[in-house]
């Protein structure tokens, strides 16, 4: 992997609504801008890319638990998503995100029975993309249905790919629309 830049950023949310939020929200973003192998060219083969997925999968995932300053097993819903630049295509992020990121992110949280909600697009610098945020043990608990935004100012290049990773400490703040309490979670099926 040709790592150029990594950014970590910590979102903490202590009032909504002029509402406490305690404790508050929060949401760790970690964001890797790597070159991307195959820019410019058509590949049937994108193996490079699935090994590279299950690196940042660890890398990423570290990074947001400590940004985060908790335990592993602390964090409570995450999300993937990755930005190609104009020399590649959508296939990319998905060879990325897909087949290997998921494992090593849950081995890093000590679980994760549920699917890494994910995105990913076409974008050049500064291209924003909504990480989308699921519990990371039950599909079904709506608290923590979130999105992040992610962006780096100056990539993806059009021979880049930006990759992110959104782990969390808790749900979406004041949280009141019913659903699977997390209290109530079995983290069996990933639904529930």
């Amino acid at each position: 992997m040709n790592l150029r830049k990594l950014v970590v950023q910590v979102d903490e949310i202590r009032v909504e609504m002029g509402q406490a939020v305690s404790p508050p929200t929060r949401r760790a973003l970690a964001m890797a801008v790597i070159a991307n192998p195959y820019a410019g060219r058509y590949s049937g083969n994108l193996d490079d890319l699935v090994e590279i997925g299950a690196e940042l999968g660890r890398l990423l995932g570290e990074k947001c638990v400590a940004a985060l300053g908790i335990a592993p097993g602390q964090a409570e819903s995450y999300g993937k998503a990755a930005i190609v630049g104009e020399a590649g295509e959508i296939e990319h992020a998905a060879a990325i995100l897909h087949p290997k990121l998921g494992a090593p992110l849950r081995d890093v949280l000590g679980k994760g029975a549920a699917l890494v909600p994910s995105a990913k697009k076409l974008g050049t610098l500064g291209t924003a993309i909504d990480v989308p945020l699921g519990h990371k043990d039950a599909a079904y608990v709506r608290s923590h249905f979130d999105a992040m935004e992610a962006r780096v100012a100056d990539a993806p290049r059009a021979n880049e790919i930006v990759v992110a990773v959104v782990v969390t400490d808790s749900g979406r703040p004041l949280a009141r629309v019913g659903g699977l309490e997390k209290d109530a979670i079995q983290g069996v099926d990933g639904l529930r």
